[in-house]
């Protein structure tokens, strides 16, 4: 038996013995997790240092900040998460319990991603664990110094309900041919199809958080100057190792010299003008992606930046110019510094452009104009539609964060973890009484009982229906006195 199989039977096995289910263990276990993000601050900052040249404060703002939100959020809500939602109610159904019941799915896999790895890879757990399942971690390799830190999860979580796995591809590969009631995947598409195929082999449901090229449409039109730096920002953040970065802008030929100055100027103000000696600038992961960002770069005009040390795995924010759709920046996500502008003529042909690729995890636009804004919005398709700005929907818990198509399926944060990571159980609590009402259902099947239950199955206003209960009954009461008096008086 591998050691990743005993690891699933272990996980299994605790949850078989309810403890996950009251709310107390849960709230006990996000605690606990709170907890090790507080103690461990140091390790995760050093450790995230090592992997991706990140600042302290840098990864507090980007890793730990949304986290500790996301828990406390839990904490705050997880009775009312976890409570019965009642539904509509029939004529047929008025007298009985009718709702919805949140249930926790099982044992669930969470497989995380390098670029950030703690928040993507825990952010997911704080909603496994709120939903009362068990759960498999299994951080990326990739970024082995932070997947070292996570193995000492164990000291703060029950240690057979939450396990961490580390290892490369084949261990990956082994927990994939276990039976998982769920499985939360955060990478790349290529990466994301292996996965939904190992885990259709179990009919295991699956959230997938992929990427793609989100683009970015500047509207000739707008503030040059805020829109551009804001892009900047949102390019180079973590090195434009985001998933949710602007992977391309698109805007017409007039205003592109415009926005390559201004965005010469934001890296200048954001990274002095020498990023590569500044703190808050990182690193490519590993020399394996250095390579292959600079390949990408091959036969586009570079009209800021460009310089690269592969020694370091450095690459100084870029800008191409003039790129055409069929370069090689704009065959595949760049997730790097390196922001390519390809020339369209207005909003129409970016619409096209958008459309005839693969549905993104994003779409920015830039415009101060409404028309403009609702046009992209009604005749596109993405994850998320974001105007004028870059990256934040993802610090708002109350939003579902997720993509379509090629970019993902499912969605998470906030209650949309805990909802994605729960059985949601219809339940219907009836009584052996009130036959009569049944009779309709029963052969045989005659059109006057169609009619009564055309009738009855339609919904109710329950606090509507309550109140025409009580004027029925105080209108008989009221004509009982009624005769009675009458009689009397006669």
């Amino acid at each position: 038996m591998s050691r990743e199989q005993l690891v699933v039977q272990q996980a299994r096995k605790a949850f078989q013995t309810g403890r996950s289910k009251p709310l107390d263990f849960r709230i006990q276990q996000l605690k606990n997790l709170q907890r090790f993000i507080t103690e461990k601050q140091n390790d995760i900052t050093d450790a995230l240092n090592k992997d991706l040249c990140k600042s302290k404060n840098g990864t507090l703002l980007y890793e730990i900040l949304g986290l500790e939100g996301e828990i406390n959020l839990a904490l705050s809500k997880l009775a009312e998460w976890a409570a019965p939602r009642p539904v509509a109610k029939t004529l047929v159904t008025i007298t009985n319990e009718v709702y919805i019941w949140p249930e926790p799915l099982g044992v669930v896999l969470i497989i995380g991603a390098w670029n950030y790895p703690i928040a993507v890879t825990l952010q997911p757990l704080v909603g496994a664990i709120a939903a009362g399942n068990a759960v498999v971690v299994k951080p990326s390799e990739v970024s082995c110094h932070t997947a070292k830190v996570m193995e000492l999860l164990h000291m703060y979580l029950d240690p057979e309900m939450y396990q961490v796995v580390t290892g490369g591809v084949s261990e990956t590969q082994e927990l994939l041919k276990q039976h998982f009631d769920h499985i939360f995947y955060t990478g790349s598409s290529t990466v994301g199809k292996l996965v939904m195929e190992a885990a259709a082999r179990h009919l295991t449901p699956v959230t997938l958080e992929l990427g793609g090229k989100s683009p970015c449409y500047i509207d000739k039109g707008c503030d040059l100057k805020i829109a551009c730096r804001r892009i900047t920002w949102g390019k180079y953040v973590n090195c434009g190792q985001t998933c949710i970065a602007p992977d391309y802008i698109l805007c017409e030929p007039s205003i592109q010299d415009k926005v390559v100055e201004e965005i010469r100027k934001c890296i200048q103000e954001f990274y002095t003008n020498d990023p590569k000696t500044f703190i808050d600038y990182g690193r490519i992961v590993n020399q394996r992606h250095f390579k292959r960002i600079i390949t990408l770069m091959e036969g586009s005009t570079v009209a800021i930046g460009g310089g690269h040390d592969e020694s370091q795995c450095y690459i100084a924010p870029t800008v191409l110019k003039d790129v055409t759709p069929e370069s090689k920046v704009m065959q595949e996500e760049i997730f790097g510094p390196v922001l390519p502008i390809v020339p369209i003529n207005g909003l129409s042909d970016a619409i096209q452009f958008i459309n005839e690729r693969e549905k993104p995890l994003a779409i920015y636009v830039f415009s101060s104009s409404k028309k403009v804004i609702k046009k992209i919005m009604l005749e596109t398709s993405s994850g998320a539609l974001i105007a004028n700005d870059c990256l934040v929907h993802f610090s708002i818990s109350d939003l579902p964060f997720g993509g379509v198509g090629n970019s993902g399926t499912g969605c998470y944060h906030g209650k949309y973890t805990f909802d994605q990571l729960s059985h949601l159980r219809s339940c219907l609590i009836k009584n052996l009484n009130m036959e009569r009402f049944n009779l309709i259902r029963y052969p045989p099947h005659t059109a006057e009982k169609l009619y009564w239950a055309r009738i009855l199955l339609k919904q109710v206003n329950i606090k509507r229906w309550r109140q025409l209960v009580q004027v029925a009954v105080f209108a008989a009461l009221a004509g009982f006195v009624v005769q009675r008096f009458l009689r009397k008086g006669g």
